[in-house]
């Protein structure tokens, strides 16, 4: 309690000053748009060297104008997920049949899976239309297969075909298919990460962004099976796992 009490008067001072500062107009919101940010909304659809092709200007930002640093944030997130596996790199036992929830909850939890499979993907794949992507589609992609092993049991996930190896083998094709993305354009005399015109900006009269939905596709993919193996190992229950021999 000794401790709470400074921390507690700390955050009030900082938010009272905050408050202040805003009510009073020393600190205030821009009235016109910086050069940059013009620039990038301008060039989102508008053609040319440095068009984006896409109408959703955070989606043409953050895998085009500054896709390399997406890049590297792509690769910490497989690194963290990389080590929470290696974390649970012991030997298990074998998953008997957990207890399953209620008919009610199973029932629900059916029609809630598909539900969330449908929007998890429209998500993803309209991320280059409106606001979206593949990491919020494959966040929420993610939901469905942690309400599973809720309701039903994580043995029922992995009959049904989504194992932790599998999940695994998901989860390294996404991330090979947005590096082979990003590399593909210098085998055609680009730069790493180019969009236009290495990539189509339409694909059957669709618009597809250049190479902006593969990115989403593939992020989609990567990081969905990548949470959902973190979930299959954390709902092993402590006792199924092996001591090492000393």
């Amino acid at each position: 309690m000794k401790r709470t009490l400074p921390l507690l008067l700390i955050l009030a001072l900082v938010v009272v000053f905050a408050y202040l500062f805003a009510t009073k107009g020393v600190i205030s919101a821009p009235t016109e748009l910086r050069p940059l940010g013009k620039f990038y909304l301008e060039k989102c659809m508008i053609g040319g060297d440095f068009a984006a092709g896409s109408p959703e200007a955070v989606t043409s930002i953050l895998w085009d104008y500054r896709g390399l640093d997406t890049l590297f944030e792509t690769s910490v997130f497989f690194l963290a997920i990389i080590g929470s596996l290696m974390l649970f790199s012991f030997k298990v036992k074998e998953v008997v049949r957990e207890q399953e929830l209620t008919l009610v909850v199973r029932s629900v939890t059916k029609i809630a899976a598909v539900m969330i499979l449908a929007v998890s993907a429209s998500i993803a794949l309209h991320g280059h239309l409106t606001p979206g992507g593949g990491f919020q589609g494959g966040s929420a992609l993610a939901v469905a297969p942690l309400l599973v092993l809720v309701a039903f049991s994580r043995k029922i996930l992995e009959t049904s075909g989504l194992s932790l190896k599998r999940a695994i083998v998901i989860r390294s094709l996404g991330l090979m298919g947005i590096l082979l993305t990003a590399l593909l354009p210098l085998t055609l005399g680009g730069y790493i990460m180019q969009n236009l015109p290495i990539f189509p900006k339409y694909i059957a009269d669709q618009l597809t962004s250049g190479s902006l939905i593969f990115y989403n596709v593939f992020e989609y993919l990567a990081v969905g099976a990548g949470f959902t193996a973190v979930f299959l190992l954390i709902s092993i229950p402590e006792k199924n796992f092996v001591e090492e021999e000393k």
